[in-house]
């Protein structure tokens, strides 16, 4: 082995004026929403932990260090090839076209694009250089890849956009505004990776190899499983043991199709599913205390459990009745046999529609990855099967009211954001019985600031747009539905060429509407609301797209039932789109003429079927 050279860098080191590439075997780029958006809240977190809005930005200087791990580069001539950190150093580039893109606006910019690109004779390059990636990244630098089509692209280059969108829901709302430049600073200088560099690829392989395989660590789920065996007398050991390989393995099976934040050259690495179990069990049965989000402020808990759920066990023990060997084995035997085997059940149920469990679904297409620990917390260990459901039922029907109302409102749902408001509801609901379940979150949808009349000028922008997306999903399948007709909830969100996209109704020519809109930039903002969209297929927008309103509407009465509702036709011969009329007396109604009034009329009649859809007194039916 040759000369080997290892060196901390800061994100500005590592990536400004230097070409990256990658070999054609490993090109793959498999990140999940999952893990940008835990990589975006740790960041966040740690540098909220020192930023205070009166601090000079000379202070950010001061500010804590983050380390993002290691990444291995083999040297062949001037080219420096990936060998191990690509999903790492793609998701940093993702993070600051973003921020480039949140900053275009703004007085105060910090320049990144020489992190980003480099130009040499009138010609741009990414500093990560990728071919089949290039005219995705073009589009994503240019315009936040609101126009790049994914049909037909290979799944890393649908996973390299579909992880920008997620950061434009993700992103912390406080720091999109003043801190936003204290933010990028912090991340170029303050965020560190240690760059190990040989100069063969032999070599490289060789340190990738000895880094991860020589001496398998024992992961927190193998510590917990050992501290909890050892305490539980040799007759019962193995019973509780196979219990525990019984419900490990369950858990691996259905995380075997994500990838993690660990090995990326490991095209078969799982998702952790059994860590994200032992955290959302944990915390939804015993955490009390949590980190107050200020300088030098401790862990409690509910974050010693998020970062070392093993060893907050063995040291809290015997504040959760664990003392003698019967306790260890009731644990095992008992009480983590049932949280896992539900656990494994809101998995199924938030990767498909489950029936009497469809809440589940619509929060993870939300990308709310709280839920977990909500919908375990008021469980008790043996409870029918029944039971359980309905608690699930009530706590997913609470969730998802509560983040569709905070998105009709333009705030945000990400972790950072909700985690503190859902460590109190969790903690308040741990145990509850059904009626008592289904009066607290009653009571807690009540006590919030903003529903769908507290808004009624929700438009689409960059940041909501997939969001809204899965809203209008709901609206039109709901609309059908209750119609008589078969759900298609899942065609509407499906992906590839067949997918449904939203569609504006004005066609983006200001020209058109000047008698109602004297400026463009007045025209475009009311052409984004809420009443102005509706969900069709990606072929209807190519073909008819660009039409007048006049031109479209016959078009639209062979598309679903809410585009179909703006045509005389669906109110004739429609027996069962009539009695849905009638019953719930929405003020649908034919439009010959897609005025501004039109449009806030439409938009009116969207609130008053979301208010239908999401109504809080749905969690009391069939209480005392």
């Amino acid at each position: 082995m040759r000369k080997i050279l290892g060196a901390a860098k800061t994100v500005r080191e590592l990536l400004k004026g230097v070409k990256y590439s990658i070999d054609y075997y490993q090109r793959e780029y498999k990140w999940h929403d999952k893990q940008i958006i835990e990589l975006v809240d740790d960041l966040s977190d740690k540098f909220l932990e020192e930023y205070q809005s009166g601090h000079p930005r000379s202070k950010v200087a001061e500010y804590p260090y983050y380390f993002l791990g290691s990444i291995i580069i083999s040297k062949k001539d001037t080219v420096s090839y990936i060998v191990d950190g690509q999903q790492r150093l793609t998701s940093l580039t993702l993070i600051l076209i973003f921020l480039r893109n949140l900053q275009k606006n703004m007085e105060k910019q910090v320049n990144i694009d020489e992190l980003i690109f480099s130009e040499k004779f009138d010609q741009k390059s990414f500093n990560l250089h990728v071919d089949e990636r290039k005219s995705a990244m073009d589009a994503l630098y240019d315009n936040g890849g609101s126009t790049f089509d994914t049909t037909d692209q290979p799944e890393s280059v649908r996973n390299l956009v579909s992880r920008y969108h997620d950061l434009e829901s993700c992103f912390p709302e406080e720091l999109c505004k003043d801190a936003l430049p204290y933010f990028i600073d912090w991340l170029i200088e303050n965020v560190h990776l240690v760059e190990i560099t040989a100069s063969s690829d032999d070599d490289a392989y060789t340190i990738f190899e000895t880094m991860n395989d020589r001496g398998l660590s024992l992961s927190p789920t193998d510590m917990l499983k050992g501290y909890l065996l050892a305490n539980i007398v040799e007759v019962n050991r193995t019973a509780a043991n196979n219990i525990w390989r019984q419900r490990i393995h369950e858990l691996n099976d259905a995380g075997k199709d994500s990838i993690g934040l660990g090995n990326e050259l490991n095209e078969s690495a799982k998702k952790d599913l059994a860590t994200d179990f032992f955290k959302a069990w944990f915390r939804s049965q015993y955490s009390n205390k949590i980190r107050e989000r200020k300088k030098n402020a401790k862990p409690e808990d509910f974050d010693r459990i998020g970062t070392e759920f093993h060893r907050w066990l063995r040291d809290t023990s015997g504040n959760i009745g664990l003392n003698q060997s019967d306790d260890f084995y009731r644990f095992i035997n008992h009480d983590f046999n049932f949280y896992c085997r539900q656990y494994l059940r809101l998995v199924e149920a938030s990767q498909k529609l489950v029936s009497g469990l469809e809440h589940v679904f619509y929060n993870s297409q939300y990308g709310f990855t709280l839920q977990f620990m909500l919908l375990l917390a008021p469980l008790r260990p043996g409870e029918h099967d029944l039971i359980v459901l309905k608690k699930f039922q009530l706590v997913s029907q609470y969730i998802n009211i509560l983040i569709t109302w905070r998105i009709w409102n333009f705030r945000v749902i990400h972790y950072s954001s909700m985690q503190y408001a859902m460590f109190l509801i969790m903690r308040e609901i741990r145990g509850l019985s059904v009626n008592e379940l289904a009066h607290k979150l009653y009571q807690s949808l009540g006590e919030e600031k903003g529903n769908f009349f507290t808004n009624d000028r929700l438009i689409m922008h960059m940041q909501n747009r997939i969001l809204l997306h899965r809203i209008l999903a709901r609206i039109t399948d709901y609309v059908e539905t209750q119609s008589g007709l078969a759900s298609r909830y899942l065609d509407y969100i499906r992906e590839g060429k067949t997918r449904y996209e939203i569609e504006h109704i004005w066609a983006n020519h200001a020209d058109r509407h000047t008698a109602e809109f004297s400026q463009p930039a007045d025209f475009s903002n009311y052409r984004d609301r809420i009443g102005g969209l509706l969900l069709l297929p990606r072929s209807f927008n190519a073909s008819y797209g660009d039409m007048t309103y006049q031109e479209k509407l016959p078009h639209y009465n062979t598309q679903n039932l809410l585009a179909r509702s703006l045509h005389p036709q669906s109110y004739e011969r429609n027996p069962g789109f009539l009695r849905f009329i009638e019953e719930t007396g929405l003020p649908f109604a034919a439009v010959s003429d897609f005025t501004k009034a039109e449009l806030d009329a439409r938009s009116n009649l969207y609130r008053l079927i979301a208010d239908r859809i999401w109504n809080p007194a749905s969690l009391l039916e069939g209480t005392e």
